[in-house]
């Protein structure tokens, strides 16, 4: 049997601790680069109303981080026509569990809340739980959240059409994207203006889908464009687990 002094057993005890320590670092980071999955939260405009699943802006995000090299599923999308804060917290509630563990996850939503003629101060706290839940979706990671704001329909052709008054939807809209931004500042949330481009480009007829409302594939585009370097940046930092930070408190 081999005899080993004191002192240099204390060297090998911390050498393999180190080592086994280093190992197990080694493993969670391998475990964190392996997170691709990317859940998409939202309305009419998440879902691409009228575009073909390819053309929605999504997936054309999903696709422009994979061109960037960052690994990136297609994303699970929960989004209807239509939904309103309550509705897409209700069916976030009515489906399976969605874990903990997704690498990116959007939010878009609001539209519909200000098309029905609902108050800001009503949308703030259905906008608050639903980021929240967002984030926790996320390991408790702000940084691997985004929040898209809602577009102008004020000036598209169906407006008009309808006799909608587009300074009165440019207002309620303005106060809506407000509260969102406010409250995605004081969670840590990259916010990514898209409005200025919907009132830009958002009455041209290549930029619509039939019905004259919902952007088309060219317009998603143009929010792509926008979203993909905030989304390459957060996702190419060094993650933070809260789940574990919370778990050791």
């Amino acid at each position: 049997m081999t005899t080993i002094v004191p002192a240099l057993a204390a060297v090998i005890a911390a050498s393999v601790a180190t080592t086994t320590a280093a190992s197990a670092a080694h493993q969670t980071q391998a475990k964190d680069d392996a997170r691709s999955g990317y859940l998409a939260l939202g309305d009419s405009y998440t879902i691409g109303e009228g575009v073909d699943d390819a053309d929605r802006w999504p997936m054309q995000l999903a696709r422009g981080l994979r061109e960037a090299g960052i690994a990136l599923d297609d994303p699970r999308i929960i989004a209807t026509t239509g939904w309103t804060t309550d509705e897409l917290s209700a069916a976030l509630d009515a489906v399976e569990p969605l874990g903990d563990d997704w690498a990116l996850v959007s939010l878009l939503i609001g539209v519909n809340n200000q098309y029905r003629g609902r108050p800001v101060d009503d949308y703030v706290p259905e906008f608050t739980a639903l980021l929240d839940r967002a984030i926790a979706y996320a390991r408790g990671d702000a940084r691997s959240v985004i929040v898209l704001s809602i577009p102008d329909w004020g000036v598209t052709p169906f407006a008009f059409a309808g006799s909608f008054d587009s300074e009165v939807i440019a207002e309620a809209l303005d106060a809506y994207n407000a509260a969102a931004a406010r409250i995605c500042a004081a969670r840590g949330v990259a916010f990514v203006d898209i409005t200025p481009v919907s009132r830009e480009r958002g009455a041209d007829t290549d930029m619509l889908v039939e019905d004259a409302l919902h952007p088309s594939a060219a317009m998603y585009a143009e929010w792509t464009a926008r979203a993909l370097p905030v989304a390459r940046r957060l996702l190419s930092e060094p993650r933070t687990d809260t789940r574990t930070e919370a778990s050791t408190e």
